[in-house]
């Protein structure tokens, strides 16, 4: 089901490109963009219905672990659901940096032989939508979630761009979740804000 979601996701992009495309073209083909509208209405249609599914039985199998990651400010449902499915109920890994690495939101340092360093950037391989989800969470978690919010602001102080900063948060709630899955216990914000960054 997640690999077909996936499939779904991807295709959904790609018509929405083309629907775009046929808009810029100034005159586009109504039968063309009639078609590719009603593709992307049904794309919609099944990647909520997939969605849909995967969460009624995630509740049935991992009631409780959902329950502990929506507990995170800034962790919505469909993003726990993903990371739940993505880690297997947070079996695949032993270490939240493992978990970082898959993901794809650890920082990367671009170099060549002996040239100059490139500035640090994110890895982006791993999951593509929960990557994403993660970097949409990290707005919300930046107002409402402590730790995040002491992340958001150090990194920004420091005259790094709000991008990166984000980018950090993201990595904080993916550390966040994977302490609070292993550990059953639901958020406390003084137990959270202890654990290494």
């Amino acid at each position: 089901m997640f690999r077909l979601l996936d499939t779904y996701l991807k295709q959904r992009t790609a018509t929405k490109n083309k629907i775009h495309g046929e808009a810029v073209l100034g005159i586009p083909s109504k039968f063309v963009y009639r078609s590719l509208i009603r593709n992307k209405k049904q794309l919609n249609k099944e990647i909520a219905a997939i969605e849909s599914k995967m969460l009624s039985l995630v509740k049935e199998d991992q009631q409780e672990q959902l329950n502990l990651l929506t507990s995170i400010p800034g962790i919505g449902q469909k993003t726990a659901l993903f990371l739940i499915v993505v880690t297997d109920g947070f079996k695949k890994f032993e270490t939240a940096g493992q978990l970082c690495s898959y993901v794809g939101i650890t920082p990367t340092i671009r170099e060549s032989g002996s040239s100059v360093r490139g500035r640090a950037r994110i890895s982006k391989v791993g999951n593509r939508k929960l990557r994403n989800l993660l970097f949409l969470c990290s707005f919300n978690a930046c107002k409402h979630n402590k730790a995040c919010k002491e992340v958001y602001d150090r990194i920004v102080n420091k005259g790094k761009s709000k991008k990166l900063a984000l980018i950090a948060v993201a990595n904080k709630l993916l550390k966040q979740s994977f302490a609070i899955a292993k550990s059953g216990r639901l958020y406390d914000e003084t137990y959270v804000s202890i654990l290494p960054r």
